[in-house]
């Protein structure tokens, strides 16, 4: 039996445990190859989540840079429109106290000429009532005489 150990461990020696080596060797290699792929991959992985990060970053850099520069001119049109209306207004106000001049100054004219008016009239009356007795019209035609002499 020892012979037959001998030789069938001879046989396996020499022709199947090279055989089973060399598999074991390519499963050994095929595995450390695998698990190198997988770290690859593990690393581009946390490349891709670094450079993610960094983009979602820059994002929302550009985001808050872009909200700041429509708030800055969302506040200079406020601005603008503002210093336009004021203007607007100015001009409106500079118009409306040049017409209520204008008013002021025709009622002023249509008053004093209505009081000129209203003095003719009174004159007029005074002076008839005045002069309808005709001594009185004499005494008066020699006073104004006398007064235009002196």
């Amino acid at each position: 039996m020892l012979i037959g150990f001998g030789i069938l461990f001879f046989v396996l020696a020499k022709f199947v445990w090279p055989v089973i080596v060399k598999m074991i060797s390519e499963r050994e290699q095929f595995i450390q190859q695998q698990l190198t792929e997988a770290e690859q991959v593990r690393q581009a992985m946390r490349d891709l989540k670094s450079e993610h990060q960094q983009l979602l970053v820059e994002a929302k850099e550009e985001r808050d840079k872009i909200l700041v520069d429509a708030r800055k001119m969302v506040e200079k049109m406020n601005d603008e429109a503002k210093h336009r209306r004021e203007k607007e207004t100015e001009a409106v106000m500079a118009e409306t106290r040049k017409a209520i001049e204008n008013e002021k100054m025709k009622a002023i004219t249509e008053i004093k000429n209505e009081i000129a008016n209203l003095s003719i009239e009174v004159a007029e009356k005074i002076l008839r009532e005045e002069l309808k007795d005709s001594l009185r019209q004499e005494e008066i035609i020699r006073k104004w005489v006398g007064e235009m002499e002196v």
